[in-house]
């Protein structure tokens, strides 16, 4: 059963327009929404209600700054308007190195893998270029996919913004995102204004373009590689490198403990195998690849070929 979203709030006409650039589930869904109390998930709660959705909002105060408890306060004010159910959690995050990397870990850990977010088209456009100092491939320069746990990805910050502030609802501010330390706030707050000035125009939705169509070179090189069969020498040897490399990736990926993608070194290295330039090579993980009878296999680092 579709629970109606308040009057006030499928009356408005902002909301009606910015919800048309929205990508929600169907109304009735049943969807759990991470909100920090910041203008963008705040929004996106917003929407979900309006959508139709039935939405339940989890809030997780990280204990990284002052006042963070306090902002559960302002989450649960939004949400008794709104008629959402709230649950709050609580995760310990200790200060030193790779605290984003962190924090986001243990954010996720208390959320459901379903759990919707509230990046806009400038977290994309942050991401891509993150992404492309860390030399990414298309995958990585495709950065976020849009779709159902993104639904506001199609918005602005500036949209989010004044959705709040014309529905009168208070938003927390986070004084870590003004954080020099960390990589995001210097791309949001420098290179990327400094980028769209140099260009003379807002380079954040040529970047969401250009996600997108990497995004649909990436699906369609990752579905011809797949008929690649990564342990035929003879097949890898010949295919475009292009696929050959995929192919590898995945294979390598695949098959290893904790599924992390190797390197394009490592996947250089296996292709070098493959073609006979060597007969075996290192990998990740104390695993090496060989070549035996024009196939490939992985065998533990100590091993020889036979």
């Amino acid at each position: 059963m579709t629970n109606a979203p308040p009057t006030w709030l499928g009356a408005d006409p902002l909301v009606r327009a910015l919800l048309a650039r929205c990508t929600f589930d169907p109304p009735g869904a049943v969807v759990t929404c991470a909100v920090s109390g910041g203008a963008d998930s705040t929004a996106l709660v917003v929407l979900a209600v309006a959508s139709g959705c039935r939405a339940t909002a989890v809030h997780v105060d990280h204990g990284l700054r002052d006042g963070s408890a306090g902002d559960a306060a302002v989450v649960a004010r939004t949400c008794a308007r709104l008629g959402v159910e709230l649950r709050c959690e609580t995760v310990h995050v200790g200060q030193g190195p790779n605290l984003e990397a962190r924090a986001r870990a243990a954010r996720f850990g208390v959320l459901p893998a379903t759990v919707l977010t509230g990046h806009t088209a400038d977290d994309q456009a942050e991401t891509v270029l993150i992404n492309l100092m860390r030399g990414a491939s298309t995958g990585g320069l495709a950065a976020m996919r849009p779709g159902p746990r993104r639904p506001i990805l199609g918005l602005r910050r500036t949209d989010t913004h004044a959705l709040c502030v014309a529905l009168g609802l208070a938003v927390v501010t986070d004084e870590t995102n003004d954080d020099q330390r960390f990589l995001r706030n210097r791309i949001r707050h420098h290179l990327l204004p400094e980028l769209s000035a140099a260009a003379g125009r807002d380079l954040v939705p040529v970047l969401v373009r250009q996600a997108a169509l990497m995004g649909d070179d990436h699906d369609l090189l990752d579905r011809l590689a797949a008929a690649i069969d990564a342990t035929d020498a003879v097949a890898l040897a010949a295919a475009p490198v292009a696929l050959a490399r995929r192919a590898v990736r995945r294979w390598l990926t695949e098959s290893a403990t904790q599924g992390f993608p190797p390197d394009l070194a490592t996947v250089e290295r296996v292709l070098a195998v493959a073609r006979g330039e060597a007969v075996a090579c290192d990998t990740t993980g104390g695993r090496r690849v060989i070549r035996s009878r024009q196939r490939l296999s992985i065998i533990a680092g100590h091993q020889s070929p036979s």
